[in-house]
């Protein structure tokens, strides 16, 4: 496994880091890792929805939100 190092961290974001591994129970590293996971994670789905071609759903977005709030009323 390969290893990572993050120099000259803000003490300030360190501090914050620090807390909520404390408040979630785990440790910095979990922390870090699953944030850095994430990021990639959405990068990659970005990606892919790019490539995508656009549907044409013959009227706005907008307008399917507003039937199906009336409908739900």
């Amino acid at each position: 496994m390969a290893n990572l190092q993050v120099k000259d961290v803000p003490e300030d974001l360190h501090r914050k880091l620090r807390r909520c591994a404390k408040r979630r129970r785990t440790t910095m590293r979990e922390l870090i890792l699953e944030a850095v996971q994430r990021e990639v994670s959405h990068e990659e789905f970005v990606a892919r929805l790019r490539r995508r071609r656009p549907v044409d759903l013959g009227s706005p977005a907008a307008e399917f939100l507003r039937q199906a709030r009336r409908e739900r009323e």
